[in-house]
């Protein structure tokens, strides 16, 4: 119990000497030893894939799981080291509610068969988010969790080391100049002087030491920039072949829609009417404005629903349907049936054209 108690005051002492230390390095009362620019540039990079590795990390779980709650319930038992339980998506739930209401509607209506049809394909679309979201974590998640959990931590603690080393050093630095001041006042060499350098010369090795092993670690960050851009590209392939499936079991759902009989009783609105499916275009086709540059030429401005706009930014057209903007110029601007809404008629004299809305503050 002793031999604790001794060690504990002495641990206090050196940590109440280290502050008090590191306080007047601060007001700059007290030397301290720098580091090389290029040790520091380590420090400064290894600090910036830190913060934007758990920003990156953070989001991406957003992303993958919106549901703050479950985040949270997944949390809690990965420190419990359990299991988490199978959670069914969103989409295998809507799923399964069309089915049974399709039950309860009669699998022989309309109403009902299409439900049917709906509800599978929805369970489908689930089971492919669910194939994402677990092979994402795997991928991507993991190994950013394992840089900010793992190598990270080992990182931080090397770095705490070597800054006690240098205030150890600076310290001892500090005692060699007051024992040789005293030895000149003095005018002779006394054990004090011997002892100072001693310690200055061990601190010294130990510092030396620590920032080896330290620079070590940061200059092995570039690994770690190598292995999470071969991780991001995984996570951007698993991404495409995600919405690439769920593509497919949308063309495919409405395939089988379009070939349902029941879909005649949907279709029997004349051509051209609001509710008429044929007026409206695939979900991969592009616009008539989009697939037909000399289009624009054609459209007219409607009677009323012009507007003045601002140009925000410089835009240079992607192609012929498109107009060329310059900051702080006045265009007129109006929109046409059917048309993204991300997107507006631009009028500037005789030329007209698409023009992105982002670019654009309108006035009233």
């Amino acid at each position: 119990m002793d031999f604790n108690v001794r060690k504990l005051a002495a641990d206090a002492g050196i940590f109440f000497s280290r502050a008090v230390q590191f306080t007047e390095e601060r007001l700059g009362q007290a030397e301290k030893t720098e580091l090389d620019a290029h040790f520091e540039n380590l420090l400064s990079r290894a600090d910036c894939t830190k913060n934007w590795t758990e920003k990156i990390y953070r989001q991406t779980e957003v992303v993958l799981q919106p549901n703050p709650g479950a985040r949270i319930e997944e949390f809690l038992y990965e420190k419990l080291d359990r299991k988490v339980p199978p959670r069914p998506t969103n989409g295998e739930i809507l799923g399964q509610f069309m089915l049974e209401a399709a039950k309860e509607f009669g699998p022989g209506t309309p109403y009902g068969s299409t439900l049917i049809k709906v509800g599978d394909c929805q369970r489908r679309l689930g089971g492919a988010e669910r194939e994402f979201l677990q092979t994402s974590s795997i991928s991507f998640l993991t190994p950013l969790r394992n840089f900010l959990e793992g190598d990270w931590r080992t990182i931080s603690k090397e770095r705490r080391l070597l800054e006690n080393r240098r205030l150890d050093l600076d310290a001892c630095k500090a005692r060699l100049k007051k024992a040789k001041t005293a030895e000149a006042k003095a005018a002779l060499w006394n054990e004090e002087l011997d002892k100072a350098e001693h310690e200055m010369r061990v601190a010294q090795t130990e510092f030396d030491r620590q920032a080896e092993v330290t620079r070590l670690l940061l200059e092995g960050i570039s690994s770690t920039h190598v292995n999470h851009l071969r991780c991001l590209c995984e996570f951007v392939e698993v991404q495409a072949m995600y919405y690439s499936q769920c593509h497919n079991y949308m063309q495919e759902l409405q395939r089988e829609l379009g070939r349902s009989p029941h879909s005649l009783e949907v279709n029997s609105h004349p051509a051209g009417s609001p509710t008429d499916p044929s007026t409206f275009l695939p979900l991969n086709s592009p616009s008539l404005l989009e697939t037909d540059a000399l289009q624009i030429e054609e459209v007219q401005p409607p009677a009323s629903g012009t507007r003045k706009a601002k140009v925000l930014y410089d835009y240079d057209a992607g192609d012929s349907s498109e107009l060329s903007l310059r900051a702080d110029e006045l265009i007129t601007v109006y929109t046409v049936p059917g048309m993204d809404s991300d997107w507006l008629i631009g009028e500037r004299g005789n030329q007209k054209g698409k023009v992105p809305v982002t670019y654009l503050e309108l006035l009233s």
